[in-house]
């Protein structure tokens, strides 16, 4: 296998100005010899940041990026609130550094005020959490990233990325009960939303381009906001608006296993005054993703919080209609997070376009399924999780949208595993790369999962593996459609049908949804050609 076939190169990145390839010896655009873990579920992750935190001492260093930061939020039991341990690192001598999305306003169901809460306590301990506005309009910093380095330690380093953010709603585990600690969701997720999600745990060379990650946001010289009004609440409120100094970055951790590992990431083409790492901004997710699918022949397996935009969606139906043998499953939320009057129907269409594009190129190779818990309730699917033909996986921020591939900050990695699965079939894809460890074993920890169970030997097959997810999801609709008589068949899967929209809905809905919630970041020619 050679990684060039499924990982872009230097020049495919599209952007000179990052040194996260100059960095590497020979200019790779990865990193081999990492160690890389699935963290399944908020519950799991947030338990081992916890010890990992805990873990720190005096010198060590704490970088953190998100989207949202609940202070409150508990990592594990009481006493272990988000806040408070960033607190107590930062008291006890760790460098605690952190960049937080400064967000909307509140009364648009955002999270400025939550985000300010636990900027202000960290710098109250000693640390410093910066809001960042260095967006385009109408975008966010979506990027979900902790690193933990050890002077001294590198056996220790270890960075977590993924789709999880440091809030409320995301400690849930297997059984979909849900955070006690809940945001509120569309109304059929009840009280307590169901929450499925994944991060990765990445040590060796990689946590140090994961570490470059952050401090090119760090750094850049760009005022955190560009809004005169902005500007003047936090001299207003005295908020800490320059970034203090980071101390010299530490040579990569050694090699310690056998994943190799791409950072790939989505910045704007910023207007006025661009990113200094990225000044046309930067879509090496969408061209990881394009490069990756052409090489798919047999299945790819997605976990995607929106599924939207036909655009995006294009390069999967491209691949479906190239190759007869290519099949897709996808797991969805089954309900948008949002079910008002004027949200609804924004939040629909986009999805609607995207499944008809899919299923005019695959037909019945195409099949998407929602999540249910054993009491019945939708789970709410975070997960930004991809797998081509058990070689390729990605595990990130960044959902299959215009927005997450062109527009908001995005952050994911492309992980290539070094040893083959012996289990047949050995070559999913037939294209001499052979089935990866990593990739098959992140596709059937899931399958497992939203299954209750099966066999490895029927899902380690393409085919097996579509049929039995088609079986499961049959067996549970027939269930529900009979009244939920007699014993409720195992696994959690439900065909995915989504509620039809008229033409004059869409009509209303398609321009909304094109503006504000999946927005484009291209700069015009690139939109013009559709390209990234």
């Amino acid at each position: 296998m050679k990684h060039s076939d499924w990982l872009i190169t230097t020049g495919e990145r599209g952007n000179p100005a990052t040194r996260l390839d100059r960095r590497h010896p020979r200019g790779s655009a990865w990193s081999s010899g990492n160690e890389v873990r699935p963290l399944v579920h908020g519950r799991t992750y947030f338990a081992e940041l916890l010890r990992g935190i805990r873990a720190l001492h005096p010198g060590d260093l704490l970088l953190f990026t998100d989207w949202r930061g609940d202070p409150d939020e508990r990592l594990d039991g009481e006493g272990t609130e988000i806040g408070a341990v960033l607190c107590e690192a930062a008291a006890r001598g760790v460098i605690v550094k952190g960049l937080v999305w400064r967000s909307h306003l509140d009364r648009f169901q955002f999270s400025e005020t939550e985000n300010r809460h636990l900027g202000e306590e960290i710098e109250a301990a000693g640390g410093e959490c910066l809001l960042d506005m260095r967006v385009r309009p109408g975008g966010s910093h979506h990027q979900k990233l902790v690193v933990l380095r050890h002077p001294g330690r590198p056996g220790l380093d270890t960075a977590y990325a993924g789709g999880i953010d440091l809030c409320h709603s995301r400690n849930d585990d297997a059984s979909h009960r849900g955070d006690p600690q809940a945001m509120p969701l569309a109304t059929a997720y009840g009280p307590r939303p169901p929450w499925h999600d994944v991060h990765l745990a990445v040590r060796g060379p990689a946590v140090g381009d994961l570490e470059a990650v952050f401090r090119e946001r760090w750094d850049d010289p760009a005022p955190l906001s560009r809004s005169p009004l902005l500007r003047l609440r936090e001299l207003l409120r005295h908020e800490d608006t320059r970034p203090g100094g980071l101390p010299p970055q530490l040579p990569d951790p050694p090699p310690c296993g056998s994943h190799t590992v791409q950072v790939l990431r989505t910045y704007p083409n910023r207007l006025l005054r661009g990113y200094p790492f990225a000044p046309d901004g930067e879509r090496s997710i969408a061209r990881g993703y394009l490069k990756a699918l052409k090489r798919a022949r047999s299945l790819v397996y997605v976990e995607d919080q929106y599924l939207w935009s036909p655009n995006v969606v294009d390069a999967f139906a491209r691949a479906l209609g190239d190759n007869p043998r290519l099949r897709l499953i996808a797991v969805v939320p089954t309900v948008p997070e949002q079910d008002g009057r004027l949200s609804l129907p924004m939040y629909l269409v986009g999805r609607v376009t995207a499944l008809e594009r899919l299923r005019r190129a695959g037909g019945e190779r195409v099949a998407v399924y929602g999540l249910e818990n054993r009491s019945g309730t939708p789970v709410y699917v975070h997960a930004k999780v991809c797998v081509i033909d058990d070689v390729w996986a990605s595990v990130g921020s960044d959902n299959i949208n215009l927005r997450s591939w062109t527009h908001d900050s995005e952050l994911g990695c492309a992980v290539l595993g070094e040893v083959p699965d012996t289990r047949r079939p050995r070559d999913p894809g037939g294209l001499g790369d052979g089935a990866r460890r990593f990739a098959r074993e992140l596709r059937l920890e899931l399958a497992r999962e939203h299954l209750d169970g099966g066999e490895p030997e029927v899902l380690c097959d393409p085919v097996g593996a579509f049929e039995a997810f088609a079986a499961s999801a049959a067996a549970l609709d027939s269930w529900h459609e009979g009244g939920g008589r007699g014993p409720k068949p195992p696994g959690r899967l439900r065909t995915y049908r989504p509620p039809g929209l008229s033409r004059p809905a869409r009509a209303l809905a398609m321009p909304l949804y094109r503006v504000l919630v999946d927005p484009d970041g291209r700069p015009l020619g690139l939109r013009r050609r559709n390209a990234y």
